[in-house]
């Protein structure tokens, strides 16, 4: 390795050290933000409940084996956050039409309309930090963070 090499590498160590610290901020303040919202929704809503109904709102409807298998959570587990959510009136179970051993789980039109303002606010906060960047960098930034999602 000649020495450009060395120092090239030795950039890359430095910035890639640097990329490392600002995620683990980024999740900080991610997890951070998972409990704002679940309590901005319902005082009594864990952060677990929160992402699960965030799913299924985005997704129009999801049964509790979807739910473990893209959470990685078990069943138990899963059981346990559905029948808090329909407790609080923000989830509503229904039989599968094509077999009725299993429910389709919905968020309720109160739950959709909290996450609604919920995604709004946090758009608004989130075009506010990258108010300086031009598009150019937002499409950087999201490729990074795309290409991080899939390792």
């Amino acid at each position: 390795m000649t020495v450009s090499e060395a120092a090239v590498s030795a950039d890359v160590d430095t910035a890639l050290g640097d990329l490392q610290t600002h995620l683990n901020l980024i999740f900080a303040r991610t997890r951070t933000l998972w409990r704002e919202s679940a309590a901005r929704i319902d005082p009594e809503l864990q952060v677990g409940g929160y992402k699960l109904l965030a799913f299924i709102d985005r997704a129009g409807s999801a049964s509790a084996h979807e739910l473990a298998e893209r959470f990685e959570m078990d069943k138990s587990v899963i059981s346990r956050h559905v029948r808090m959510l329909e407790e609080l009136g923000l989830l509503a179970s229904r039989a599968d039409a094509r077999d009725g051993r299993l429910r389709v789980l919905t968020a309720t039109p109160s739950a959709c309309a909290a996450l609604a303002e919920l995604r709004s606010d946090h758009a608004s906060r989130l075009r506010t930090v990258v108010a300086e960047l031009t598009p150019d960098e937002i499409e950087a930034a999201s490729k990074v963070f795309r290409l991080l999602a899939e390792v």
